[in-house]
């Protein structure tokens, strides 16, 4: 069973990179902009829809914590607001997961781990598609003042992530998860009711059954894993 348990994460981690490959083999919009190598240490940076989401799959980790609002971003359409915002708030829950395999001792952080790359993935790829569809060549439009979206980014810390291994680092995968997964909620509440497509709305009502179940498991297992780590 336990053979089982594990064949069944490494298949589901092997698909979501499989999806990461095909959307890198979509093309890009842009280039990517997370990241400036002549930029000042501590120098925020502007994330643009292209930023990491949009464009080549094999990405610097974007740091949620610097990523800002891009110009203008209030006054785009709210759906090119909601795809755009969405998609760097879901890559940044990719750019998490993806340190599961390696650091994590919970079976169930890795099957969680392999649910968000693969279902996020999907996600990112469907609105990279509607964006071209829908507001081809319009300007990035991450908008860090829509609902959720900068509380669940300012809790994010990739590099003490990356610090961590075993009990340790899934408690604080979990620390970071669960506030990234509240702020994606609030955030696809608000579409459900404002957005304009039916495509972003059915999507808004997925990502909120989808994540408030994931929820859930995380504050059972970080209960039941606190207690094991002070005993």
């Amino acid at each position: 069973m336990i053979y089982l348990k594990y064949m069944k994460i490494t298949i589901l981690f092997a698909a979501a990179l499989l999806s990461a490959a095909m959307i890198m083999a979509c093309g890009s919009q842009a280039p990517v902009n997370n990241t400036n190598s002549n930029a000042a240490a501590g120098d925020n940076i502007a994330a643009t829809p292209s930023n990491s989401v949009h464009g080549n799959m094999m990405h610097d980790r974007m740091d949620p914590a610097m990523v800002q609002s891009s110009a203008n971003a209030a006054s785009a359409p709210y759906d090119l607001q909601f795809i755009d915002t969405m998609s760097a708030h879901h890559q940044a829950a990719v750019d998490m997961a993806s340190l599961v395999p390696k650091r994590a001792a919970h079976a169930e952080i890795q099957a969680l781990a392999a649910d968000i790359m693969l279902g996020q993935l999907k996600e990112i790829s469907d609105m990279k598609a509607w964006r071209s569809q829908w507001f081809k060549d319009a300007p990035p439009a991450l908008n860090m003042e829509m609902p959720g979206m900068h509380d669940s980014m300012r809790g994010a810390d990739m590099k003490n992530l990356e610090s961590l291994n075993g009990n340790e680092f899934d408690l604080e995968f979990i620390r970071q998860m669960i506030p990234h997964h509240e702020g994606a909620v609030q955030m696809a509440r608000d579409a459900a009711q404002r957005a304009a497509k039916p495509q972003l709305k059915t999507l808004a009502t997925a990502i909120v059954s989808s994540q408030e179940a994931e929820i859930a498991k995380m504050k059972k297992w970080q209960e039941a894993w606190k207690k094991d780590r002070a005993n």
